[in-house]
């Protein structure tokens, strides 16, 4: 392995989309790669590549194609050998990687909860009767009609900073956005009041990094199982494998999280009619390598119980 090692001139390529926050997030990856195998700087490359997700910001991602449209020219890229890993928010992937790509490989996760960003710092409660709320989050969208079915929704595409502009700019009162992506930033002057998750379930792997791979690269499995973060991947297990078994895309308000202790996984799901008119969930514990199984379980439990009609976006 050590004679295999990236060198300056011959460097790991690592591809990214360009945001501030993925570019964040893809030199995280870069540092961890570098202190593991002492390594300098120069010998990873991070290569930023346009996703057509980043490119058309002005509709729904539904109307576009899903979750995919944030990670094609990526895999593309992996897949023709421009890049050699690829690193990605887990919340925006698939469950499923094309033939010959594979991701096993996550950093420690972030926190998990969503933040309420009010430019006056104020909480959701303290939003008036009628106030605009912008978002392009199907789950968050439903989660607050649920929630508060007096407010009005509006789009709000684009990324972090995007949306703060947005903001700024009176599109909307408020908006929501992820904590991890505020920590990971360092953006502590942006005014944000946490949601706990007994309040809002997070998105399905929200705050986790992945690292996705070509499965026959030996020299990036051996490389990326150094900096692999076991807990992570075991959250993740559980939680993936709910949103894959509910047929789970960006056409879906789905809401799963998975927490430890000691040798038990505690998984929580919820799922909820577009409108927010309606929303059904549960829970379970069972033992950390059961986490997968529990996963489909619960979204076989939920498929069984829902009432007529409630699943309907799956053949929609």
């Amino acid at each position: 392995m050590e004679t295999n090692l990236p060198t300056p001139s011959k460097p790991l390529n690592i591809g990214t989309r360009g945001s501030p926050l993925a570019l964040a997030q893809a030199h995280e990856t870069r540092d961890r790669l570098a202190a593991a195998f002492d390594l300098p700087l120069e010998a990873l490359f991070i290569q930023v590549i346009s996703t057509t997700g980043d490119r058309i910001i002005d509709r729904p991602l539904k109307e576009i194609g899903g979750k995919g449209l944030f990670t094609r020219e990526i895999e593309e890229a992996m897949l023709n050998g421009s890049i050699d890993i690829a690193v990605h928010s887990m919340k925006d992937m698939p469950t499923q990687q094309p033939d010959g790509l594979i991701l096993d490989t996550y950093l420690p996760r972030e926190d998990v909860r969503d933040a309420f960003i009010a430019l006056d710092g104020g909480a959701l409660a303290g939003l008036p009767q009628g106030g605009v709320v912008g978002t392009s989050s199907l789950r968050r969208r439903a989660q607050l009609r649920l929630r508060r079915p007096d407010l009005q929704v509006v789009e709000f595409r684009g990324n972090l900073q995007t949306r703060l502009k947005k903001l700024s700019d009176k599109v909307a009162d408020a908006t929501f956005l992820a904590m991890a992506g505020l920590k990971r930033l360092q953006m502590d002057d942006v005014p944000r009041t946490p949601i706990e998750v007994e309040d809002m379930l997070p998105a399905v792997a929200q705050g986790a990094i992945g690292i996705e791979r070509r499965i026959n690269d030996s020299r990036a499995a051996d490389m990326l199982a150094a900096i692999h973060d076991g807990p992570t991947g075991q959250r993740l297990a559980a939680e993936r494998s709910f949103l894959a078994a509910l047929d789970g895309s960006c056409e879906t308000p789905i809401a799963s999280l998975a927490e430890l202790d000691g040798t038990s996984l505690w998984l929580r799901g919820e799922v909820l009619c577009p409108d927010g008119s309606e929303a059904i969930g549960d829970d379970m514990t069972v033992l950390i390598e059961d986490g997968a199984a529990a996963g489909r379980d619960m979204a076989a439990k939920l498929l069984d119980t829902a009432g007529e009609g409630f699943f309907d976006w799956r053949t929609a």
